[in-house]
């Protein structure tokens, strides 16, 4: 089952890097860019998508690290605590 969820957001990902690389020409868009303020909502829906497939995967962008949980973060994302300072 793990399988199958990793499949499925490495195929979200990759999904959302294409759509990102614009390989459509403008052509293929689920909300045209002209509209104004919502011109831009599918562009950041699918970067939304790809930073937390990268996410998932461990490869941690940005503020997305504090998201993952304590056993998958690198002991360099660790909160200080109390007994590290002494």
């Amino acid at each position: 089952m793990q399988a199958l969820k990793s499949l499925f957001v490495m195929l979200l990902g990759a999904i959302s890097a294409l759509y990102l690389m614009n390989v459509g020409w403008g052509v293929v868009e689920f909300v045209p860019d002209n509209l104004p303020f919502v011109g831009n909502l599918d562009e950041a829906t699918a970067t939304f998508l790809l930073l937390n497939c990268l996410a998932y995967f461990g490869i941690n962008i940005g503020p997305l690290r504090k998201l993952l949980p304590a056993d998958k973060r690198l002991k360099s994302d660790q909160p200080e605590t109390r007994a590290d300072r002494k």
